[in-house]
């Protein structure tokens, strides 16, 4: 059974930014692929970044593409979001989660979740 905690979350100001962690216990952490999801209250969730098992490939939402970076440490068991150039539009709880059994590619289905972290950007 895989278990993520997310960390990193909390209130910044339009133009900043934040890092958020995941860290899994739990599972061969580095034959997954992993996602960051986002949910805005009233709002479908939605994917904002993929990695997959090695790193070596990466997919991103329009939205935030050149600012917010994926990456992953597999020796530490751990994927981050590194978010720049935040904007109002990016409040939302944000989640990591295990993808595919895949150590080359990103993409679903989705199976674990954390139970996410709070990010406000106020303008």
């Amino acid at each position: 059974q895989v278990q993520l905690v997310e960390s990193g979350g909390g209130l910044v100001q339009a133009g900043g930014s934040l890092r958020l962690s995941c860290a899994a216990s739990g599972g061969t952490f580095s034959i997954y692929a992993m996602g960051w999801f986002r949910q805005a209250p009233g709002k479908e969730r939605e994917l904002v970044a993929a990695i997959s098992g090695n790193g070596g490939m990466t997919d991103y939402t329009d939205s935030v593409k050149g600012r917010f970076t994926i990456s992953r440490d597999n020796a530490k068991k751990t994927v981050s979001l590194q978010m720049n150039s935040l904007k109002p539009e990016d409040t939302a709880v944000y989640y990591c989660a295990v993808g595919r059994r895949d150590y080359y590619y990103t993409g679903g289905p989705y199976n674990y979740w954390g139970q996410g972290t709070q990010v406000t950007v106020s303008s």
